[in-house]
């Protein structure tokens, strides 16, 4: 199954490259001709030693160099040609698959739960990316020419061919050498910084945590562990990497100065002229360039290349979401059948076999224990995680068949923990949008009770606020939360633990808030702790251990709980007393 999802996101993405063909082709073209045009060079040294300096004719030297100097304008113009055109081509790359990779790392969670990981999606795509673009593509183009130098050396004469052919060898020798002895020392490097990167990132959001519980030396010595690790491995990998890539330029140089030293003995054998022995020299440089080319760029393909393979099995567990038949907009009519949850990467199920319905205009309050399956139902209703059994349905469609972005559309969602974007208040509340309806932000505000509080802020809707909403209180937080879950006017919200950081006017303004949208004829779904927070609750469901203990009208079940908990309590003494 894995070998069968990579092969197709293998597929996939050389499609893509497909798409590129044309490009590559002009590439190719235009290799064709800068590589012509690199004998201009060798060409030139061979007219001036055997021409121009044998007749001394300054007309003859004037109209070479004049010729030369256009040959490498246009070798030069073409160069950068091909330069373009791969930058292009390994941008058209990235674009094509950004969003597809993008939206597998947001769906990260739910992904990991069934064995996929999303973790380096988006720095596997960089890494191909930039190979792409990069000189290492044209290492593709070039190389082929190098048998073709080597004939020209070989006409001059056959032991300077001989040399050239052994030097490349060699060359070749060190780029299998830095393929197999690298790898290791760039794999344990990935991992140590990722690892590194990831503790850093944690730190910096829980810092505040961190300080409070003086847990900064600790961390820090963990932290420096990390640190020094990821150092070790990168400068190991440095080191290997390097000494080939320096032995490749170090021997290249070396080779061309051996091909001149032959060349000069052969001349004073008669056997070359002056001229071929120069030319050699300079074609030698040019005919390996392209080996210790790839040499260099080694560090960049190997990324690349373990990168496609990665990408590869993502996107073929992943496929593109198909496109879905738009529904019209639904009655806030909610069932939940037979429903059994799994949290991702767990084993146990958090919900079990539950079942409840209720329609417009109605608020259900879900009361219960740590634990006892709230925040798993909140994620079910919003689309966040699957069932692992049984489905809900909001007037009548399951929510799968509304896509993910078709069902927040119509599913407002506060979670337990807000977590605010960095921008305005206002793109917050609008979820983010780029141009959001300013007629509509404050609407959503006004429904959440969050208006006043909102103009009391700096700049009002304008406040810019940081990554971690650090400028707003927990409350505050909280309000604009509600805000942006009443957005876009959606037929059902669920609300977790909604006045958890509320004052006495932010949980009034919740209870207002919940009135009007049942006024409205929307649903509400209200996982809750405090009693404030079911003031306006018509319905209550009471879970127990991801199980349904109760469901009925609030008045109904609540005195029956209360009931039933003073028997247990007076049997419990009753038991005690004998």
């Amino acid at each position: 199954m894995a070998f069968s999802a990579g092969k197709l996101g293998a597929d996939e993405l050389r499609a893509a490259l497909k798409d590129s063909a044309n490009a590559f082709l002009a590439m190719g073209l235009f290799s064709f001709f800068v590589n012509l045009l690199v004998l201009t060079g060798p060409l030139f040294m061979l007219q001036i030693y055997d021409r121009v300096l044998a007749s001394r004719s300054e007309a003859t030297l004037v109209a070479l160099t004049g010729l030369i100097v256009g040959l490498f304008a246009i070798m030069g113009v073409l160069d950068h040609i091909r330069s373009r055109l791969a930058a292009r081509v390994g941008a058209r790359f990235q674009a094509r698959f950004d969003k597809r990779v993008f939206n597998a790392v947001l769906d990260r969670t739910g992904l990991n739960a069934r064995g996929i990981s999303t973790l380096t999606g988006m720095r596997d795509l960089d890494a191909i990316q930039k190979a792409l673009s990069s000189p290492a593509v044209f290492t593709v183009f070039d190389i082929p020419w190098t048998p073709f130098f080597l004939f020209i050396i070989f006409m001059f004469h056959p032991a300077m061919g001989a040399l050239g052919v052994a030097g490349g060898l060699v060359l070749v020798t060190l780029t299998w050498l830095n393929q197999n002895g690298t790898k290791g020392d760039q794999e344990r490097a990935m991992m140590a910084g990722r690892m590194s990167d990831e503790m850093t990132q944690t730190l910096q959001r829980e810092s505040d945590t961190v300080r409070a519980l003086g847990m900064r030396r600790s961390v820090s010595a963990r932290w420096q562990q990390l640190r020094d690790k990821a150092l070790e491995a990168n400068i190991r990998y440095s080191d290997s990497n390097g000494f080939y890539a320096i032995s490749s330029k170090t021997f290249r140089v070396f080779l061309q100065s051996a091909i001149l030293a032959l060349g000069a003995w052969l001349v004073l054998q008669n056997s070359i002229s002056a001229g071929a022995m120069i030319a050699s020299s300079i074609i030698i440089g040019r005919a390996l360039a392209p080996i210790e080319g790839a040499i260099g760029q080694w560090a960049l393909v190997q990324r690349a290349i373990q990168g496609w393979w990665q990408l590869s099995d993502l996107l073929g567990k992943v496929p593109e979401e198909e496109a879905r038949t738009a529904l019209p907009k639904p009655r806030a009519i909610l069932e939940v059948n037979q429903v059994t949850a799994i949290p991702p990467g767990e084993k146990v199920a958090t919900l079990r076999m539950l079942s409840f319905e209720f329609g417009p205009g109605q608020a259900l309050g879900v009361i219960g224990q740590s634990a006892s399956g709230k925040s798993t139902l909140a994620r079910i209703l919003t689309g966040i995680w699957p069932p692992a059994a049984g489905n809900a349905r909001l007037d009548g469609a399951s929510l799968e068949q509304y896509g993910f972005d078709g069902l927040a559309e119509h599913v407002g969602y506060l979670p337990q923990d807000v977590v605010l974007f960095e921008g305005t208040v206002a793109e917050n509340i609008a979820r983010m949008q780029i141009n959001p309806d300013a007629a509509k932000v404050v609407a959503a505000a006004k429904k959440a009770g969050a208006h006043d509080m909102i103009l009391r802020l700096p700049d009002g809707y304008d406040t810019h606020l940081p990554a971690t909403g650090a400028k707003l209180s927990g409350g505050q937080k909280q309000r604009i939360g509600l805000a942006r879950a009443l957005f876009g006017d959606p037929v059902l919200v669920v609300l977790d633990e909604p006045n958890s950081n509320l004052d006495a006017e932010g949980s009034m303004a919740l209870n207002l808030a919940i009135r009007n949208l049942k006024a409205e004829g929307k649903s509400v779904v209200i996982m809750a702790h405090r009693p404030a927070a079911i003031e306006e609750c018509d319905l209550i469901l009471i879970l127990e251990n991801g199980q349904r203990l109760a469901f009925g009208p609030r008045d109904d079940v609540l005195r029956a709980h209360l009931r039933n908990h003073a028997q247990v309590v007076a049997g419990t003494g009753t038991g005690s007393n004998k």
